[in-house]
């Protein structure tokens, strides 16, 4: 079997990956950093631990990265004593990570100039898929390094989808992250709208339930109409980020992006508030403050 090293499997989603691919059987290796109680079980489960992301790479065939974004995933690589510096011709790094495509672009080119491949596969679904081993996996890459990641990628994700060359998987990310926060930022202002106006936001939650609107984005927001303000487990410093990279994106191709920057700048007003380490739901308490709706029950 593939040995495999993994780079974030402290963070939220990669404690779940990683603990799938020791269940399933694959040798697994780890970096340790300041949340080194995080990954104590994986280590009692029988992961190894490396001592620098260098060493992690010169034991490993393929290693995943799941950090927060792509100035971490170029330290993580390039750095000093980075995985480019350890890794072997013919091993493959698996960028899992949410990141800008043209940064992706440089470390491939970089890790292609020592033999080594760059794939970018993020990630869909939350915290509570990664710990069932059931996340959807959008996967950027050549059909050699697709058909060799195939069954490792099996050992954490429900859907694995194939959704272009190398490239494909980060782009795709930023419209898929870019359409959620829409319906979120979106439901958000509505809700407060709505109270200003007299209207019972449950009266348009029962409404929208019955219709095409709907979405789990949607019933995820209209908890914090009952004072749950934990149904989207995704922290709004990174759906920020995240859309930063989705209006960059489309600068670079001069693409308009009028509805971009809208949610953009939505998603950094709710940060400037004092939101950005809460929960996207926390955009509903931003609104309050904006508007002076009352929404949460408190």
């Amino acid at each position: 079997m593939e040995r495999i090293g993994f780079v974030g499997a402290s963070g939220l989603m990669g404690h779940g990956m990683a603990k799938n691919l020791l269940a399933k059987g694959w040798p697994l290796q780890l970096t340790v950093h300041r949340n080194a109680a995080k990954v104590a079980d994986l280590l009692a489960a029988g992961a190894g631990q490396a001592g620098s992301p260098a060493a992690l790479a010169a034991a490993s065939d393929i290693v995943f990265v799941c950090v927060t974004g792509s100035p971490q995933v170029e330290a993580v690589v390039l750095g000093p004593d980075g995985l480019l510096a350890g890794a072997a011709a013919g091993s493959l790094i698996v960028d899992c990570s949410t990141s800008e495509p043209e940064s992706t672009a440089k470390l491939r080119a970089a890790c292609a100039e020592k033999g080594v491949g760059f794939v970018d596969a993020p990630l869909a679904r939350t915290p509570v898929e990664a710990e069932a081993g059931r996340l959807n996996v959008m996967v950027g890459a050549s059909d050699a390094d697709f058909a060799r990641l195939r069954p490792v990628l099996g050992a954490f994700a429900e859907n694995v989808f194939h959704v272009g060359g190398p490239g494909a998987g980060h782009t795709i990310k930023l419209l898929n992250n870019f359409i959620a926060q829409a319906v979120c930022t979106a439901t958000a202002e509505a809700f407060a709208v709505g109270q200003r106006a007299g209207i019972d936001p449950k009266k348009l939650v029962e409404l929208v339930s019955a219709g095409p609107v709907n979405s789990g984005l949607f019933q995820a927001m209209a908890k914090t109409l009952s004072g749950d303000l934990a149904g989207l487990k995704f922290e709004l410093n990174n759906a920020r980020k995240d859309v930063r990279y989705y209006t960059h994106l489309a600068e670079s191709l001069n693409a308009p992006a009028f509805v971009g920057e809208a949610v953009h700048q939505s998603l950094a007003l709710a940060c400037a508030l004092g939101h950005g380490t809460k929960f996207v739901p926390a955009l509903v308490e931003a609104q309050e403050q904006l508007t002076g709706a009352k929404l949460v029950p408190r």
